[in-house]
C-alpha cells in the first residue's frame, strides 16, 4: 500500500513538474516575442537609393532591436504594442550583395540585398497580363535572365480593414520567376535597367476587372470635394490588402494601367485619379512621387457611345497633376480584344516618361503629340500640340486621319488634316465657319498622327478641351 501511495505522491510530481516546465517554456516563448518583419523587407530584395530606408517589424515591447546594412547601424526599442522601426541613411546605388540583419532577442539576416530604384506597378488586368500572355511570350521569358531586376509579385487580397502584411517574397529577375509577373511592369523596369544600369526592384499589385475605387485610400476621397457624392462602390478594400502592408516600404514612383472598367465616368474619373494618386503619395510620404500611367487603348465594340474619348479626356487631365506622365498606345491597340498583347511597347513608352522626368535623359523625346490649343484662321482651324519634337509626320505616309471639324453648331464632319511645321491645319469644305476639331474621337480609332519619333499623337475635342500636355 505504502508503495503505491509512494508512486502515485511520485507520478503527481512528476507531472506537476511536467505542467511547471511546460508553463515554463510557454512563458518564455511569449516573452521571447522573437523579431519579425513584413514580407516586403526579405532576402533578394532592392531598397531605394538616395534617400532614408525605413525598416519596420515587431517585436516584444520594449524589446531593444539593432538593424545593419554595411556600415551603417540603427537601434530602438519596440513600442508598448511591439511595433518597431528605424531608418537607414540614404543610400547611393550598389549592385553587390548585402546582408540586412535585425537584431533583437533573435537575429534575422535578409542576404543578397541590393540597393537601386523600386517601382509599383499597379492597375487592372491589363497591368495585371502576365510576360507569358505577351507579344513572343516564350522567347521573353527565355531570355529573362537579368539578375539585378527583382520581382515582388502581390497575391490578389482584399481587406475591410489594412492588412499586416502580404504573402509574397522577393526574387530575382529569371524564366522561372518572370513568366506570371506584369507584363507591362517588367518591360517598363527591364528598359530603365537597360538605360540607368542600376539595380531595379518592381512590386506588382494589380488585379484585373477593378474599378480604381478600391485601389484608393479611404481618407484620400474626402479631400476632393468633386467626390463627396460619387457612388465609391468598394472603396479601399484592395488597398488595404495589397497596398497599405507594403507600407513605408521606399520606392521611387508609380506606373498604372487601369481605366476600363471606370468607362462612362467622364470627369469624374480625372477627379478618382487625383485622390488616387494624392493618397498614395501621402500614405508612402513621398508628396512628389513620380505617378506615370498608360491610356487604355482603342477598343470596337466595347463602350458605349463616347465613353471611351471621354476616358481618355479624364486620363489626359490627370496630365495636370504634377509629376505624372501617360504613355498613349491608340496605334498599339487591338481593336477587337480589350488586351493588347504590345505589352513592350507600352512598358518601353512609360520608361521614357520616367527616363526623361526622373532621370534626366534630356536626348529624348518621351510623349506623342498632346493638344497644347488652337485658333481658327479663316475657314480653317490651326491646331498646336505640345511634345512635337522634332515635327510632325504620318505613320504611314499616308493622308493624316480621324480629324473632324464643326462650326458653332457642333455638328462635326470628316476633316482635311495638313501638317505645317509644328502644326496640324485642319479644314472642311462644308464648314466655312469652323469653332472646334476633335481627333481620334471614337471607340475604334487608330488615326496616323505621330511625331518624328514615332509616338502617336493623343486623342482630343477642342471644345472645352480639360487634358493637359505633361510638359
Amino acid at each position: 500500500m505504502l508503495k503505491m501511495r509512494t508512486r502515485a505522491v511520485c507520478t503527481l510530481a512528476l507531472f506537476g513538474t511536467m505542467l511547471l516546465q511546460n508553463s515554463l517554456l510557454q512563458n518564455t516563448s511569449a516573452a521571447r516575442a522573437d523579431v519579425k518583419l513584413p514580407n516586403v523587407l526579405g532576402s533578394n530584395m532592392v531598397l531605394q537609393r538616395d534617400r532614408p530606408v525605413p525598416i519596420w517589424g515587431t517585436a516584444a515591447a520594449d524589446e531593444e532591436v539593432t538593424v545593419s546594412l554595411g556600415s551603417h547601424t540603427e537601434k530602438t526599442k519596440a513600442a508598448a504594442d511591439g511595433k518597431w522601426q528605424v531608418k537607414l541613411p540614404a543610400m547611393p546605388a550598389n549592385a553587390e550583395p548585402q546582408t540586412l540583419t535585425v537584431s533583437g532577442k533573435n537575429k534575422l539576416e535578409l542576404k543578397d540585398i541590393l540597393i537601386g530604384d523600386v517601382w509599383v506597378c499597379s492597375g487592372q488586368s491589363n497591368m495585371q497580363w502576365a510576360v507569358a500572355q505577351a507579344n513572343d511570350g516564350d522567347k521573353e521569358i527565355a531570355a529573362a535572365d537579368h539578375p539585378q531586376i527583382r520581382l515582388f509579385l502581390v497575391p490578389l487580397v482584399q481587406q475591410a480593414q489594412p492588412a499586416p502584411d502580404v504573402n509574397a517574397h522577393w526574387a530575382a529577375c529569371s524564366p522561372t520567376t518572370v513568366r506570371n509577373f506584369s507584363a507591362v511592369g517588367y518591360f517598363f523596369g527591364r528598359k530603365l535597367h537597360e538605360e540607368v544600369k542600376v539595380p531595379i526592384g518592381l512590386i506588382s499589385n494589380a488585379w484585373g476587372g477593378r474599378r480604381i475605387e478600391p485601389f484608393t485610400p479611404p481618407d484620400a476621397v474626402k479631400e476632393i470635394k468633386e467626390l463627396n457624392d460619387a457612388p465609391q462602390g468598394e472603396l479601399g478594400i484592395i488597398y488595404n490588402g495589397m497596398v497599405a502592408p507594403l507600407v513605408p516600404f521606399a520606392i521611387r514612383g508609380v506606373v498604372w494601367y487601369q481605366g476600363e472598367s471606370n468607362n462612362g465616368e467622364h470627369l469624374v474619373y480625372y477627379q478618382r485619379m487625383k485622390a488616387l494618386i494624392s493618397g498614395w503619395r501621402k500614405i508612402f510620404d513621398q508628396p512628389e512621387l513620380p505617378f506615370y500611367w498608360v491610356q487604355i487603348a482603342p477598343l470596337a465594340n466595347f463602350y458605349p457611345n463616347e465613353n471611351l474619348p471621354h476616358i481618355w479626356e479624364a486620363q489626359t487631365a490627370a496630365l495636370n497633376i504634377p509629376h505624372t506622365g501617360m504613355a498613349v498606345i491608340t496605334d498599339i491597340g487591338n481593336l477587337g480584344d480589350i488586351h493588347p498583347r504590345n505589352k513592350q511597347e507600352a512598358g518601353r513608352r512609360l520608361a521614357l516618361w520616367a527616363l526623361a522626368k526622373d532621370y534626366g535623359k534630356t536626348d529624348l523625346v518621351y510623349s506623342g503629340p498632346l493638344y497644347k490649343s488652337s485658333k481658327v484662321e479663316g475657314n480653317k482651324i490651326r491646331v498646336q500640340f505640345a511634345h512635337a519634337g522634332d515635327g510632325l509626320k504620318s505613320r504611314d505616309d499616308k493622308p493624316l486621319t480621324e480629324f473632324e471639324i464643326a462650326g458653332p453648331d457642333g455638328k462635326f464632319v470628316a476633316a482635311k488634316a495638313t501638317i505645317d511645321g509644328h502644326d496640324v491645319i485642319v479644314e472642311a469644305e462644308s464648314v466655312t465657319k469652323p469653332d472646334r476639331v476633335r481627333f481620334g474621337w471614337r471607340r475604334e480609332a487608330n488615326p496616323n498622327l505621330t511625331n518624328a519619333a514615332g509616338l502617336p499623337a493623343g486623342p482630343f475635342s477642342s471644345h472645352d478641351w480639360r487634358g493637359g500636355t505633361g510638359e
